[in-house]
């Protein structure tokens, strides 16, 4: 496969073991490029170490990667440069300024216009009225800038974030999600490790992960339709509940047994949120605990 054909990422059927422990289990996913590609799944489902094997920190025990075309591992160098990674907890020099640790990262990839690229990240991460401060004296947020703009300064073809807005706040959060629908939108293809539910809804496609497997990989929207809705109907004080699953194509059919006009096909509810349908999804595994899953999600 070249460069510029196919899917920006290809994982099959992935396995990673740490000794008995199975970090990735036959791990299969398909991202096309200028997407914006959630991984959701609770502290040890395997997400940072897929991200770890796909920028080619870590080797895989069995299966076939390729990023942007490229072997991770064959083709390390030539990949290096169009890759940029941002790790969970920034990797910055504290004694240097936010302008530096750019620069540094920056001079890595022997970029010709350097200088002009690390004021044009700066001034995307707005970080140009802190650009001469040393990073010690950073908030937790104002690092995660920082280490977004370091991953940013050569133009990376696509960008792998493992929990970018873990500790930020909400404000924050919007800001930094902005940026990636502009780097989205500029044909970057964005892959994004999450725990938060509302995060991963802001995705193109979503990948719900759990012990090394994915439990489903789909739209945000489509996911959210695996989800029960229960409906509530009074006849006079007396109060019905009837739950469906697909509520879009079920309502209808079950509020015209109520004497609803038969000519309305369709109707949209309020149903179970991400998490609830995360939970289901881990508990159908066999041999899950439903009690641990909920303190994973937690």
């Amino acid at each position: 496969m070249s460069e510029n054909s196919g899917p920006a990422i290809l994982v099959e059927n992935i396995k990673r073991k740490y000794g008995h422990i199975e970090a990735l289990r036959g791990v299969n996913l398909q991202v096309e490029k200028g997407t914006i590609f959630g991984l959701l799944g609770s502290n040890g489902a395997g997400k940072s170490t897929l991200i770890k094997i796909l920028v080619g920190s870590t080797r895989p025990n069995e299966g076939q990667v390729e990023v942007l075309g490229l072997n991770p591992f064959k083709d390390s160098r030539k990949l290096r440069e169009l890759l940029g990674y941002m790790p969970q907890t920034p990797a910055l020099y504290d004694d240097l300024s936010a302008r530096e640790n750019i620069r540094f990262f920056g001079q890595s990839h022997r970029l010709p216009d350097l200088t002009e690229q690390v004021e044009k990240v700066l001034e995307f991460t707005n970080l140009p009225g802190r650009a001469g401060d040393a990073v010690s004296g950073f908030s937790g947020g104002m690092k995660q800038r920082v280490s977004l703009a370091c991953a940013l300064v050569h133009r990376p073809q696509a960008l792998f974030l493992d929990e970018p807005t873990a500790g930020v706040d909400p404000l924050l959060k919007e800001n930094f999600w902005e940026h990636f629908r502009q780097l989205a939108a500029q044909g970057v293809t964005l892959f994004i490790s999450t725990h938060l539910m509302d995060e991963a809804l802001l995705c193109d496609k979503l990948a719900i992960m759990q012990d090394g497997a994915v439990l489903a990989c789909d739209t945000p929207q489509n996911i959210m339709l695996r989800g029960n809705t229960t409906v509530k109907i009074w006849r006079g004080n007396r109060l019905e509940r009837q739950t469906i699953s697909e509520y879009p194509t079920q309502l209808p059919g079950l509020l015209q047994s109520y004497g609803l006009d038969p000519s309305i096909t369709r109707l949209e509810l309020d149903q179970d949120n991400l998490e609830t349908i995360m939970l289901r999804l881990i508990n159908a595994k066999p041999g899950a605990n439903p009690e641990q899953a909920m303190a994973k999600v937690s």
